[in-house]
């Protein structure tokens, strides 16, 4: 690897002595997972802007909605020496491949457009590699969204979104008593993961949370409090329904758009699929956050790696210059579901459950209750959010016990470290 990023450090530097000249445009291969109807949609805007921006686009999509194959591909896109010139990635992930010397920086773009000002430093910081910029957000996702049918809910005679758990299990129960399944789940790792991490801040709020799956403390990891939150995901699993398994996550929005289901515990780019099925978040579909105060952070970003020719420097500052633009901002994450990256992006055009997020990250800011997704690559390295992953899906399709679970979450940490 070590040789390997030599060589494509040298191909790059030499490059980049004519990157100075190089007029906009550009071409950029992009490597990313979004396959789905609203996220493909999402994607096509970034597409349609670079290219009237006089780039070549080469679009390299790997399906898997967490991205696990898409980081595998990459990998060995890397090892062979021909990487992407730009990258859905983002958390640590953007940290690890710095330290291996694989990434450029477009700390130039950065600074002649002040990126500082207008990004939640907490966000910046995660864009950033020794102070320069390597990576540029598109967006910020909430991942603790409950997202339910209203015609689904009124057969039940559910009334009102659940604020709390016990108000989420009664409702389940009432949805499967009128046919009605009461939460949409695939059964993939990761959606078994975005359960557990909602679950865990809304038992154990936001201070349990980032001491459980952002410090890794044993204790957190292995105490009663993590048994509570097992306890309640044992609950979950009990509302799905049989055919859960290896699901699509945007199968089973379908399923809310449908009425098949009444509860969707998803991210908000589910809001994507809803919006392109023609349904209006906050009306045709409802929208709460998951029991408990706090906001999951989950943010898509580009990293840039290194490539070598003024042609690919070119796309990668174009790339990065238009997607930290307002107004590619606003179009991309009104086709995505999620809000701006941007502060200063006016929101006058998005829906009522965009707003909503976009009031509760100012307040979670505010009282420290924002916190990074765990199952979406915010907060640990790959091989602990692996074992996490792991321990959490042999846990959500066993009888496995909760007291158990906590004891063997914590000794799975503990090797991956």
């Amino acid at each position: 690897m070590v040789s390997i990023i030599k060589t494509l450090t040298t191909a790059a530097l030499a490059g980049g002595i004519f990157a100075s000249a190089a007029q906009a445009g550009g071409t950029v291969e992009v490597l990313h997972w979004w396959t789905s109807g609203g996220e493909a949609k999402a994607v096509g805007e970034l597409k349609k802007a670079f290219e009237s921006r006089g780039g070549t686009w080469i679009d390299s999509p790997i399906a898997g909605g967490g991205g696990d194959a898409a980081m595998t591909a990459l990998r060995a896109r890397v090892v062979a020496g021909n990487p992407p010139t730009a990258v859905q990635l983002k958390g640590p992930g953007i940290q690890e491949w710095a330290l291996e010397g694989a990434l450029n920086d477009v700390d130039g773009v950065a600074t002649a457009e002040n990126w500082d000002s207008v990004l939640p430093p907490a966000l910046a910081s995660i864009m950033k590699f020794e102070g320069k910029y390597v990576a540029a957000p598109v967006n910020i996702h909430r991942v603790d969204w409950i997202w339910a049918n209203p015609d689904a809910l009124k057969k039940a005679g559910v009334e009102a979104m659940p604020t709390t758990w016990a108000e989420f299990n009664a409702a389940a129960e009432k949805l499967r008593a009128a046919g009605i399944i009461p939460l949409a789940h695939g059964g993939q790792p990761w959606q078994d993961a975005t359960l557990f991490e909602d679950v865990v801040l809304g038992v154990g709020g936001a201070d349990f949370y980032r001491k459980a799956l952002v410090e890794l403390d044993q204790a957190a990891l292995s105490g009663d409090m993590m048994v509570a939150s097992f306890d309640q995901l044992r609950m979950l699993r009990g509302f799905v329904d049989p055919n859960f398994s290896g699901r699509d996550w945007n199968l089973a929005t379908a399923m809310v758009s449908r009425g098949e289901a009444g509860f969707q515990i998803m991210g908000d780019w589910a809001k994507g699929e809803f919006l392109a099925a023609g349904l209006v978040p906050g009306v045709d579909i409802l929208c709460a956050p998951t029991p408990g105060d706090g906001f999951v952070l989950n943010s898509d970003s580009f990293t840039f790696f290194k490539v070598a020719g003024a042609d690919n420097l070119a796309g990668q500052q174009t790339l990065a210059s238009l997607i930290m633009s307002p107004d590619f901002q606003s179009v991309f994450n009104l086709a995505k579901g999620s809000i701006p990256a941007r502060t200063d992006v006016p929101l006058d055009d998005f829906d009522a459950c965009a707003k909503l997020s976009h009031a509760d990250l100012v307040a979670a800011v505010a009282s420290n209750a924002l916190v990074p997704s765990m199952a979406h690559e915010m907060a640990v390295p790959r091989s602990v959010r692996g074992e996490i992953m792991d321990l959490v899906t042999a846990f959500f399709n066993s009888d496995m016990s909760s007291q158990d679970a906590a004891k063997q979450l914590a000794a799975a940490v503990a090797r991956a470290q």
